[in-house]
């Protein structure tokens, strides 16, 4: 049996098993959702999980120029996830979890927290602009609450690293 005594100064906590979800998109917010979810990964022993959600376009009439599309969407995904799961496994010392998903985003994060059953916890980051805290937000902490398995962290867009530090 372990024991908190027995770790020596510097070993990362012991694996919890908790799995921070942050969803993955081009939004500013993002990068403080990121570093919040890290921190607590970090701290506490678990793991962040990322997952980008490629909308469906409205070419269906033009099959070869919706392929087109649809390959060069993917592509800006994976490159955009590279990145920010260099930076994830930076700030939290693990590589993360990666999830490509393609649909409506509210539906497509539900599903994927209903057939991942190691994600404990979906980290958001709340836009500060006067259109209010983001559509997957507002979409989650509506009507949809309810279907959810797990708490969400709602984290401000407009925190700076100080206040990360302090609060995570």
């Amino acid at each position: 049996m372990s024991d908190a005594a027995d770790q020596k100064p510097g070993d990362k906590p012991p694996t919890t098993g908790r799995v921070f979800l942050v969803i993955i998109d081009d939004s500013p917010e993002l990068k403080v959702a990121l570093r919040y979810a890290c921190r607590r990964a970090a701290k506490t022993g678990g793991r962040i999980a990322m997952a980008y959600v490629m909308e469906p376009g409205d070419y269906q009439e033009w099959v070869g120029v919706s392929n087109l599309i649809r390959d060069e969407a993917r592509q800006q995904a994976e490159a955009i996830m590279q990145k920010m799961a260099g930076e994830a496994q930076k700030l939290s010392g693990n590589f993360p979890i990666l999830y490509f998903r393609e649909g409506e985003r509210q539906e497509e994060v539900m599903k994927l927290i209903d057939e991942e059953p190691s994600i404990s916890i979906l980290v958001l980051g709340a836009s500060t602009g006067p259109k209010g805290p983001g559509p997957l937000i507002s979409a989650l902490t509506g009507k949809s609450i309810g279907r959810l398995r797990i708490p969400i962290t709602i984290v401000p867009g407009n925190l700076t690293e100080a206040d990360l530090e302090n609060i995570a």
